[in-house]
């Protein structure tokens, strides 16, 4: 009975740490967000500025884009670039709305899961550019209210591109893997509570 409780116990204290992963609406995957944030246009978070997670592609290149949706809204997905910060980023107000910075637009949503678009880049250099992700709720138009992620790149010639992310085969990690297994767990010591009884 005491190795049930203390089990518990952890098992609470895991989920309660875990969750705010789950209070995200997108999560960019590839390439590599600036932040976690994204409530604050036009990247995510409030003062948002180019960061250390600089993603290298060459100009011209069709690259994927990835990410997930983690809590599903009606709407839709757009994919915008900027060569030089983020300051061109506009938020569409209407359906047929499109701005000379968007790369794909009207990208369907699914209801939740993992996302790939593939997009291909502008066919120049730059040392400041910044790809966006928008959740675009398409409740109410004029549209208002979007989830934002921006990836901090670099568009070059010379340089090594970034891989894309590996998903052959492995293990999940993440807070879904580590449910499963303490939920397996969990199941396992109640099992044997049973058996003694």
């Amino acid at each position: 009975m005491l190795e049930t409780m203390r089990f518990a116990s952890l098992l609470a204290v895991y989920l309660v740490a875990h969750t705010a992963v789950a209070h995200a609406h997108i999560a960019m995957t590839f390439p590599t967000p600036r932040t976690v944030d994204q409530k604050a246009g036009p990247c995510g978070a409030t003062g948002s500025t180019r960061g250390t997670k600089i993603s290298t592609f060459r100009p011209g290149e069709t690259i994927t884009i990835e990410w997930d949706e983690t809590v599903d809204h009606p709407g839709h997905y757009r994919i915008a670039f900027d060569n030089d910060g983020n300051d061109v980023f506009q938020n569409p107000n209407r359906p047929d709305d499109n701005f000379p910075s968007t790369l794909a637009n009207q990208i369907v949503d699914r209801a939740g899961g993992h996302y790939t678009q593939q997009i291909t880049l502008p066919n120049m250099t730059c040392n400041n550019c910044t790809l966006q992700l928008v959740q675009v709720m398409t409740t109410a138009v004029p549209y208002n209210s979007f989830y934002y992620q921006c990836a901090d790149i670099v568009l070059s010639g010379d340089a090594e591109p970034t891989p894309p992310p590996d998903t052959a085969g492995g293990c999940a990690t993440g807070p879904s893997a580590g449910l499963a297994a303490g939920l397996a767990a969990l199941g396992l010591v109640r099992r044997r509570r049973r058996r003694r009884a």
